[in-house]
């Protein structure tokens, strides 16, 4: 960096930052809040997981359940480790949290986050049955994927790494929801899993959010956004409507 330039010019010419001395306080405080949104949704979905691992048709399902449980809860760890180089107070994911907590299934909140935690929306609702917990999942997965593409090219390149070393694993939970779906349809759950698409799509769109440009603007000269949250919510529902297709459903 050339020494008559700010790192807000820096960053906003596409600059890379590697370690927490002498970041920006806007920039510290959009990237605390990116990564606790991250940490706190991959908890809050791990403990939705881990409620329905016995509820699955057999032992190479409840595997799998318990292999994303797993999974995230360690991706978790990995972002809240690079949370606590920036001072986070980590030792409260240690301490008892209501990670299960979740609203009425017929609550509507849009994209409002829980009052607990900085988790996305989506977490906030329960998942009732084995075959919600396949669609969600499927949904879902195709959301992260669309988000850690975004998150992999951030401008702090820690972050950037670990999102990027992520990112197959997160992929691979929704080739394990396709598994499963695959499983569903083939048992003729057909209709039940279409009424789950229904429920589970408005919620899990909300997640991109309402796509705010100017925020989207000042993120984007900070080099921690490329995509509106429109422009990523478009790209999500023309990955999962071509993926539930695949499987013979609509998307509502």
């Amino acid at each position: 960096m050339a020494e008559d330039m700010t790192i807000e010019s820096y960053l906003a010419a596409g600059g890379v930052l590697s370690n927490p001395t002498n970041v920006p306080p806007r920039y510290r405080a959009e990237l605390m809040k990116l990564m606790a949104t991250f940490v706190d949704s991959e908890l809050a979905g791990a403990a939705g997981f881990a409620d329905i691992i016995n509820q699955g048709p057999g032992i190479k399902e409840r595997i799998a359940a318990a292999k994303i449980v797993l999974e995230k809860t360690d991706n978790a760890d990995r972002v809240l480790k690079i949370m606590g180089e920036f001072g986070a107070n980590t030792d409260r994911y240690a301490n008892h949290h209501p990670w299960t907590t979740r609203l009425d299934r017929d609550a509507d909140i849009g994209a409002t986050r829980s009052e607990h935690d900085m988790r996305l929306a989506v977490f906030n609702y329960p998942i009732e049955g084995w075959e919600d917990a396949v669609v969600m999942n499927l949904l879902m997965s195709q959301a992260v994927d669309v988000q850690l593409a975004e998150f992999s090219q951030i401008s702090y390149q820690p972050l950037a790494e670990a999102f990027r070393d992520i990112a197959p694993i997160e992929a691979r939970h929704g080739e394990l929801a396709v598994e499963g779906a695959i499983k569903l349809i083939e048992q003729g759950k057909v209709a039940t899993m279409q009424v789950s698409v229904n429920y589970w799509w408005p919620r899990v769109a909300a997640s991109f959010g309402a796509g705010a440009t100017d925020r989207t603007s000042a993120l984007r000269k900070l080099g921690l956004r490329q995509l509106t949250g429109v422009e990523m919510k478009d790209l999500w529902i023309g990955k999962a409507t071509e993926q539930i297709a695949k499987l013979g459903l609509k998307a509502p």
